[in-house]
């Protein structure tokens, strides 16, 4: 099991990482447009400091289908947000949530200690990026779609074979690209090119993802597969399945957990940990 190591935190195996979500978009799923405003985003980010995230990942694009956002405009939303959490957040892991290399050279040089492309490296210039500045990279798997669709009835002959190749497969690709081999995390990418039946059949397996070493980080904070597999629920009240997903993958092994409240994914992991450690 690899250590992972970013910027001058060390997360060793066992060890529970929160991040916590920060978009800088008007038309977030969640939040809304609510953390949109420059003041808003610091702010923020200052709150989940304070409830105890150890990495924050700041995002310009909403994930999902809607208005267009070029890499000028998603720079803009994000370059100068990462340099004012740096200064002052010193020791705060920043992650930024592109997938666009034109984007990462920005936001690296501002202060970003981890790439998080959620879409499975379409931009193959990403690794590039973080060997060059020396920073962490995520290797999420989205099964090959376009950045920001929504394939109708995706199929895969294995959903968690396909997500071990391809998530290894990046990672692997970025050491041979110079990235470091303790900066790098994979991720199944939950809802990412998957419905709800594969969604969950990644659940009930990651431990065939921990199985391979490296870190594997989970983002299944309010999302779609959570609320439909509770029988339709609303983003609003798709809290308490994500506590409860949130459990299960830390008891599998997970080690990064992307969520929209850091300070109730604290509690949570908290317990998991006791509950380990008296196994």
């Amino acid at each position: 099991m690899h250590t992972l190591r970013l910027r001058d935190r060390e997360f060793r195996p066992g060890d529970f990482a929160v991040m916590a979500v920060v978009n800088r978009t008007p038309d977030s799923f969640y939040d809304r447009g609510r953390t949109y405003g420059f003041d808003a985003a610091l702010a923020a980010v200052d709150a989940a400091v304070r409830a105890g995230a150890d990495i924050v990942d700041i995002g310009g694009v909403k994930a999902g289908p809607g208005d267009a956002v070029d890499a000028a405009e998603e720079i803009r939303r994000v370059a100068d947000l990462v340099a004012a959490v740096r200064e002052a957040h010193p020791r705060l892991v920043i992650s930024v949530d592109t997938f666009r290399a034109e984007v990462a050279e920005i936001v690296a040089q501002a202060g970003a200690d981890l790439l998080n492309d959620t879409w499975g490296g379409p931009d193959p210039g990403l690794a590039g990026v973080a060997a060059k500045h020396g920073i962490g990279l995520v290797c999420a798997h989205a099964g090959g779609v376009t950045p920001r669709t929504r394939p109708h009835r995706i199929a895969y002959d294995d959903v968690v074979a396909d997500v071990l190749s391809h998530t290894v497969g990046l990672a692997e690709r970025a050491v041979r690209a110079g990235v470091r081999e303790d900066a790098i995390l994979i991720d199944p990418a939950h809802d990412f090119g998957k419905n709800t039946r594969q969604s969950l059949e990644v659940g009930r397996r990651l431990g065939e993802l921990v199985a391979t070493g490296w870190p594997v980080l989970v983002a299944v904070s309010n999302k779609d597969f959570v609320g439909e597999t509770l029988g339709g629920l609303p983003v609003e009240e798709r809290h308490a399945g994500t506590l409860a997903t949130l459990a299960v993958h830390a008891w599998q092994g997970a080690r990064v957990f992307r969520v929209h409240d850091p300070a109730a994914a604290v509690t949570a992991l908290a317990e998991v940990e006791r509950l380990r450690a008296g196994r």
